[in-house]
């Protein structure tokens, strides 16, 4: 599958290294093309049959306004709304609305899918090594792009858990900074992720 990443960065690369090895069709936009296998952001997401925005929040208006619309494409968020209050770090969104029903306002013809975004670089690249396959939880409003993200999920060596439509993003970033506070704030460091332990015999 083609699958453009718009943004480079740790998320962006080990993403797209991983699902390279899976067999996919890797491109990426950036601002700068200094690789062969980038291109401008509009160049990308028009060639990718799904585009996942793997940017910084404080860029992520912005440069969805130059993909088009995206018409029909599944379109993963990965991205958290970071912002940094007197309390520390926490989400400019929530409770009332998230960051991916934002992107979904910016795109509103693209099929809007929020995951990725519950777990570090490092497991993105390389989900082996643990006794369970990792979670990955996904929301969304269209039932046809969740079944082609949770088969790319699969590709990652994820599990994917669908959490429902896309208002449930409200939960999914909230639940990204228990990782975050444990990975970054309380020493856990960034080799783990969450997992879906059943019970035996269930």
């Amino acid at each position: 599958m083609k699958i453009a990443i718009i943004g480079a960065g740790d998320v962006g690369r080990a993403l797209g290294t991983n699902w390279a090895k899976a067999g996919h069709e890797i491109r990426y936009g950036t601002r700068t093309q200094e690789a062969s296998d980038e291109m401008t952001p509009r160049e990308a997401a028009d060639w990718g049959a799904v585009v996942v925005l793997a940017l910084p929040w404080a860029a992520a208006k912005d440069v969805s306004a130059d993909l088009g619309t995206l018409a029909g494409k599944p379109v993963i968020d990965c991205m958290n709304p970071i912002a940094r209050g007197p309390d520390g770090m926490g989400l400019a969104l929530g409770h009332t609305s998230s960051g991916a029903e934002q992107v979904q306002a910016w795109l509103p013809e693209a099929h809007v899918i929020k995951t990725l975004n519950q777990v570090g670089a490092e497991v993105m690249a390389d989900t082996s090594g643990f006794a369970l396959r990792p979670l990955q939880l996904m929301a969304g409003n269209d039932d046809g792009a969740k079944s082609v993200i949770a088969g790319l999920l699969d590709d990652l060596g994820f599990e994917p858990l669908d959490a429902g439509d896309l208002v449930k993003a409200r939960l999914l970033e909230p639940f990204a900074l228990v990782w975050i506070n444990q990975a970054l704030m309380r020493g856990k460091g960034r080799n783990w992720a969450f997992g879906a332990m059943p019970r035996a015999g269930q």
